[in-house]
């Protein structure tokens, strides 16, 4: 076999001497894996697609990599799994358009700069007409070159407290108070590719309504509520287990009371059951000390996600967020003519350097709450959010300052960072 070397940002892959394999085989070389919860340094094998046991390739099927890609010291981590993104790129998933299919590929595909490699389309409060329309048209689909995969959709809001609505148009608020669960269905339309739904649980009849949707597979979270710790309590009893971006949109802590935050100390979670919370942890929606908090009371809950809006990617200025107008003025997003914040423009890389930064915590542990523990949230631990054997090779490659360098599918690179010849210019995804 002829060797030849092809350079990516600080990357060279070439082919190997020896294949005895039917399928190729990828080597990661000079990396550090995150594995079983820390940094160990070794090599990455990679086939159809899958994460591979090098013990049997070597030894049962006396097997070699057809292609060596030196990481040159690269951290290698699970990619990025991001729970709650409502656009970016100056797309709205809750824009009722035609064209709703364009806007997710479109910012799937962008995703992959920023270590992203599966994530859930998140749709705000919106009237009945809009979640007709929208719903429809997203689908779970696989990551690739064309960008990250779809998981499902979250659907935060509309059931939700007018007291705590934040960014969300009260005029489309909705109750479970006529009929319980086909209200819920009434509103939607559809549940199809329905992945999480975050509620408020102090609303009547939410119990049946959690247990239902907890039946049919979809994930229950806790937002946007003024509910009291025994109300968040008895949620999760009914099959709740997540908390949508914890602190912002609920009652504040009290000694007396703590409310849904007190879930992250709470000694009546059902045996065997993990509460999960999200963080969007950009240093504007939490102060650092409020994230400090959060992640030693219960650091294997901590759930990244980026809650990013269509303005995530562009110049200030004004952008939309469902049915508002939202004001874009440096790191900050607020609904135009309020002080309200609507949603972040922080990437998922981003929140994983501030969490590391802020907390103190070690990087296993700022990379896991955007891989693993999102992940486990959904129960798709087996196959995304870790570099186990035979889990997806969906991998992000970052420097040692946690800067994102490539971003594998598969075990395919699908996008890759400035490239080392000079240029200055962009690397193709689709390389």
């Amino acid at each position: 076999m002829t060797r030849v070397r092809v350079e990516l940002p600080g990357l060279q892959i070439m082919p190997s001497n020896k294949s005895v394999s039917d399928a190729p085989i990828t080597q990661f070389t000079d990396c550090h894996i995150l594995r079983d919860h820390r940094l160990q340094r070794e090599d990455l094998w990679v086939r159809e697609g899958k994460i591979l046991n090098p013990e049997k390739l070597f030894f049962d099927e006396k097997g070699f990599a057809d292609v060596q890609i030196d990481c040159k010291g690269s951290i290698v981590a699970p990619g990025f799994i991001d729970t709650q993104i409502n656009g970016a790129y100056g797309f709205d998933f809750s824009s009722a358009t035609d064209n709703v299919k364009l806007g997710v590929s479109s910012v799937a595909r962008k995703l992959l700069s920023t270590g992203v490699t599966s994530f859930c389309p998140t749709l705000v409060t919106s009237p009945p007409s809009v979640y007709h329309q929208v719903i429809p048209q997203i689908e779970v689909q696989k990551g690739g070159p064309e960008g990250a995969g779809v998981l499902g959709l979250h659907l935060e809001g509309p059931f939700i407290s007018r007291e705590k609505k934040g960014a969300h148009p009260e005029q489309y608020l909705r109750t479970f108070a006529q009929r319980g669960f086909p209200d819920l269905l009434e509103t939607y339309g559809s549940l199809e590719n329905v992945i999480i739904v975050t509620l408020a649980p102090e609303l009547q009849r939410s119990g049946p309504i959690i247990q239902e949707l907890v039946r049919r597979g979809i994930h229950v979270s806790l937002g946007h509520s003024v509910a009291n710790l025994v109300q968040a309590e008895t949620a999760v009893s009914h099959g709740a287990t997540f908390i949508t971006h914890l602190f912002n949109a609920m009652l504040p802590f009290h000694h007396r009371d703590p409310g849904i935050v007190g879930l992250l100390t709470s000694d009546r979670i059902p045996s065997g059951r993990r509460v999960f919370y999200g963080m969007i942890a950009d240093g504007i929606h939490t102060n650092p000390a409020a994230l400090r908090i959060a992640y030693r009371a219960h650091p294997r809950g901590l759930v990244l996600v980026s809650d990013g809006i269509a303005a995530l990617g562009l110049p200030p200025g004004r952008h939309t967020l469902g049915q508002q107008e939202v004001v874009i003025q440096g790191l900050q997003a607020h609904v135009a003519g309020t002080q309200t914040l609507s949603g972040s423009i922080a990437t998922m890389d981003m929140c994983v350097r501030h969490l590391h930064q802020v907390t103190g915590c070690s990087v296993e542990a700022a990379l896991e709450a955007a891989s693993l523990h999102p992940a486990q949230l959904l129960g798709i631990e087996g196959s995304k959010g870790a570099l186990n054997y035979g889990t997806d090779a969906d991998l992000v490659l970052l420097d040692e300052e946690l800067n994102v360098e490539a971003t594998y599918i598969a075990g395919e690179l699908v996008w890759t960072g400035p490239r080392t010849q000079g240029d200055g210019e962009t690397g193709d995804p689709r390389l």
